[in-house]
């Protein structure tokens, strides 16, 4: 069985069974998976890590969701059927909601087999490198640092804003995270849109039922 379930649920699966072992912050939808009255997992909506996800599609931020986390523990059923449930429901309960996005990360040898058997589009990988920063011996994303610093000077780069005004000895380090972005677009309409940026599905890295 596939439901609505609370933030704490959510939580309680991907600290327990993603990777990430982090719950993304905003608000987010929360689908909780049920077998035999079991508790296996829960798979994860949200608005993202860009504030601009729906631009290349001609979208504004209500109209497109990002798929965050599927964190499962082990269970009978196909994950691709799991997801196709919360789709149908998070469609249902949001009619304004043209097209979801996911990423499967190389990093982790994910190539997106269970977007690829959702019959999804693949539109290609993201740039194969992220540029975050070392504050005082912590490890923060470079997006969060540009907003501050445009938000204080537009004029001024992140590393010098956080230079000059938060750690003196800030460094900025590349980080890869190619990721495949995968596409699945709620209405008829929409699926025409995206045509043109399907590409031939990516082959699996390696074995891993978590692609």
């Amino acid at each position: 069985m596939v439901a609505p379930c609370t933030r704490a649920a959510a939580n309680h699966a991907i600290i327990r069974w993603h990777y990430s072992a982090r719950t993304p912050r905003g608000k987010l939808a929360c689908f909780g998976v049920w077998e035999h009255g079991r508790f296996v997992g829960a798979i994860v909506y949200g608005r993202g890590a860009s504030n601009h996800l729906g631009r290349p599609y001609g979208l504004d931020q209500v109209q497109v969701a990002e798929l965050v986390r599927v964190a499962l523990t082990d269970h009978a059923a196909p994950v691709t059927q799991m997801i196709a449930a919360t789709l149908r429901q998070l469609r249902a309960a949001s009619p304004g909601l043209r097209l979801v996005v996911s990423f499967a990360d190389t990093t982790q040898g994910h190539h997106g087999g269970i977007y690829q058997a959702g019959n999804w589009i693949y539109s290609g990988t993201t740039d194969p490198q992220t540029l975050s920063y070392i504050v005082h011996g912590r490890e923060i994303h470079g997006r969060s640092l540009r907003h501050l610093a445009a938000a204080r000077d537009p004029d001024e780069t992140a590393e010098a804003f956080v230079r000059r005004t938060i750690d003196p000895q800030v460094r900025a380090i590349k980080t890869p995270t190619l990721k495949h972005r995968y596409l699945y677009p709620l209405d008829k309409a929409m699926r025409r849109q995206l045509r043109a940026r399907a590409r031939p599905y990516p082959p699996r890295l390696e074995v891993n039922a978590r692609a």
